[in-house]
C-alpha cells in the first residue's frame, strides 16, 4: 500500500468517524429535547397570546379547517388549533371591553368530542357574560361545523355555503383480503374478543358491527338534541331533516336551520350595530410567520412508527366518532 492510499485511508476513516459522532450527538440532543416545553415551543405560544382592545369590541373566532386537538405541538400546520381557540374565548369572556363573539365557520366538521367541547364553551360564554354569538357561515359548515353554530343567537351563511350534514360516522379501514393474499398476518393477545374490533387485518363481527353503530345512534342523539334546542325544532321535523345530507344556504334557510343569507360585510356591521360596539376584532395568527418558517424543521426530528400511526389515524378519523361531511375526500 502506498503512501496516497494510506492517507486516503486514514481521511476516510477519520468522515467517517465524524459522520457518525455527530449523527449519534444529534439523535440523542433530539431525543433529550422536551416534547412542549423547547424555547421555540415556548416563543411560539408566547406569541399567541393576545391583548384585548380597550374599546367596545366584538371579538372574531375563526374555526376554518377539520374540528380536531391540533394543539399538541406548535409546528402542526393544521388550520384550526382546539386549544388556542378555547383560551381564546376564555379571553373574550374576562374583556370588559368585549360585546359579543362573532363565530366565523369553514369547516366540514370534525371530531365528536372537540364539536361538543367547542360548542359548549361558547355556551358557558353566553350564560357567564350575558352577550350574544353570531356565527356567519362560510364556504361551509358542515356536520360539527353546523353543531357548534347551535350556540349562536344569530345564524348567517353566504349565498354560497354549504351546510348541514347533522349526523355521525365512523370510518375504519380494513385490508385483510390484501393481506391474506400476500400472506400478512397480525396476531393479538387480548382480554376479550372485542378488544381487537375495528382492526384494518381482521373481519369484523356482527356483534361488533352492533357496537359500533350504539357508538353512532349515541353521537346521533345528542346532535339530534342540540339541534332541537338551538333551533327550537319539532322532534319529528328534526329527524326528517338530519338525515346526514348536505343542504344549500337557500334549502337550509326554508328549514330553519339558519336565521339569514347575507354577506360578512353586511353581518359584521349589523352586529356592530346591534350590539353598539365600534370595532371587530380578530388576533393576528403568528404574524412573523414562524410557524409556517419552522413547520419543516420538526420533520428533521425522527418519528416512531406509533407517532406516525397516531398521526394518520388522527388525520383519517379512523375508528373515531367523527361529525363530518365527506364529498371531495
Amino acid at each position: 500500500m502506498n503512501k496516497k492510499q494510506l492517507i486516503g485511508l486514514v481521511v476516510a476513516g477519520l468522515v467517517f468517524a465524524f459522520v457518525a459522532t455527530a449523527s449519534i450527538l444529534t439523535n440523542h440532543i433530539i431525543a433529550s429535547m422536551p416534547k412542549k416545553t423547547s424555547f421555540m415551543d415556548s416563543f411560539l405560544e408566547a406569541k399567541d397570546e393576545v391583548s384585548m382592545p380597550t374599546s367596545d369590541f366584538i371579538g372574531i373566532v375563526d374555526v376554518s379547517g377539520t374540528i380536531l386537538d391540533s394543539s399538541s405541538s406548535a409546528f402542526l400546520t393544521e388550520t384550526y388549533n382546539h386549544s388556542k381557540t378555547l383560551k381564546l374565548i376564555d379571553s373574550y369572556k374576562n374583556s370588559i371591553s368585549n360585546k359579543g363573539i362573532l363565530l366565523t365557520v369553514n369547516s366540514p366538521g370534525g371530531g365528536v368530542y372537540e364539536s361538543d367541547d367547542l360548542y359548549l364553551k361558547l355556551l358557558e360564554y353566553k350564560e357567564e357574560t350575558g352577550r350574544p354569538v353570531w356565527t356567519y357561515m362560510g364556504n361551509q359548515a358542515a356536520s360539527g361545523g353546523y353543531y357548534i353554530a347551535m350556540a349562536s343567537d344569530n345564524i348567517v351563511a353566504n349565498r354560497n355555503t354549504w351546510t348541514g350534514s347533522i349526523g355521525v360516522i365512523i370510518g375504519l379501514s380494513n385490508y385483510k383480503e390484501l393481506a391474506d393474499k400476500i400472506g400478512y398476518k397480525e396476531i393479538y393477545f387480548t382480554s376479550g374478543k372485542n378488544k381487537t374490533m375495528g382492526s384494518a387485518t381482521m373481519d369484523i363481527t356482527k356483534e361488533q358491527e352492533e357496537i359500533f353503530q350504539s357508538m353512532v345512534d349515541e353521537a346521533y342523539d345528542q346532535f339530534l338534541d342540540i339541534v332541537i334546542d338551538g333551533r327550537g325544532l319539532d322532534r319529528n321535523k328534526a329527524i326528517e331533516i338530519a338525515d346526514g345530507r348536505i343542504y344549500t344556504a337557500k334549502q337550509a334557510l326554508d328549514l330553519d336551520l339558519i336565521d339569514e343569507i347575507d354577506t360578512f360585510e353586511n353581518t359584521k356591521n349589523r352586529f356592530l350595530e346591534a350590539t353598539g360596539s365600534s370595532v371587530i376584532y380578530k388576533p393576528e395568527n403568528d404574524p412573523w410567520g414562524l410557524k409556517s418558517l419552522l413547520g419543516a424543521v420538526t420533520d428533521l426530528k425522527p418519528k416512531s412508527d406509533a407517532e406516525i400511526v397516531s398521526e394518520f389515524l388522527a388525520k383519517q378519523g379512523n375508528g373515531v366518532p367523527m361529525y363530518y361531511a365527506y364529498p371531495g375526500e
